[in-house]
């Protein structure tokens, strides 16, 4: 059974790199800076989405950064319907709901270097978490 278990586990990663392999095709088609601005319209570092597009790396998308990437990332719908084809093998039943991709822009901000990276990277995420809850009670207000 534990040889089974492999098999199967062998099989998921396979369908990760599956999609992770679009993803990383589409991003390098794209013009520079865009695991930037992918990084900032998820609310995470670049070294997240270094992880989520990278084959080289096991760690599945999570489903709720989908309509993002799709609309940072201008998939076409061909390469729309082909990652989510490969999202769909590796994960069965946990596609997004079908609202389609949530429109975004970006913002850039100016703020103080504290010259030490641990409150560099304390106030980067108090910001992202700032942006999410109001992103979040604005999303709640107009359904």
């Amino acid at each position: 059974m534990a040889k089974a278990a492999k098999i199967q586990e062998a099989g998921a990663e396979d369908a990760i790199r599956a999609y992770k392999t679009i993803l990383s095709q589409v991003i390098d088609q794209r013009p520079s800076g865009m695991r930037q601005r992918l990084a900032d319209a998820l609310g995470k570092h670049r070294s997240f989405v270094t992880q989520i597009s990278s084959p080289a790396y096991s760690i599945p998308i999570p489903s709720k950064h989908l309509p993002s990437i799709f609309t940072v990332c201008h998939f076409s719908p061909a390469e729309r319907d082909q990652f989510l084809a490969a999202y769909h093998q590796a994960h069965p039943g946990k596609l997004p709901a079908a609202s389609g991709p949530r429109k975004t822009r970006h913002v850039s901000l100016i703020v103080p270097d504290f010259g030490d990276d641990r409150q560099n990277a304390a106030l980067d995420r108090a910001i992202n978490e700032f942006i999410q809850k109001i992103t979040s009670i604005a999303g709640k207000s107009s359904s």
